[in-house]
């Protein structure tokens, strides 16, 4: 089973589309699973994350990324996810 992550952004979010474009530069789109998320579906997510998206979350809601990329933790979890 894939790890899966969860992208929150909102529309037309240069920095969200540069993180995306980074993840899948980074990392083979087969070794994960990604889900995108408008921030701003959710209150609790617009308070929490709303002023520093995009935001990488792991399934569990771990920050893995906020605001810019961040190869590093991604390779981390992708090795050890669970």
């Amino acid at each position: 089973m894939k790890p899966k992550l969860l992208l929150l952004s909102r529309p037309e979010c240069e920095l969200c589309e540069e993180l995306e474009f980074a993840l899948f530069t980074q990392f083979s789109a087969t070794t994960f699973e990604l889900e995108r998320a408008d921030v701003d579906s959710r209150p609790e997510w617009k308070t929490r994350y709303g002023l520093k998206i995009p935001v990488l979350l792991t399934a569990a809601g771990e920050v893995l990324c906020s605001t810019r990329f961040d190869a590093e933790a991604v390779a981390d979890f992708l090795k050890n996810p669970g």
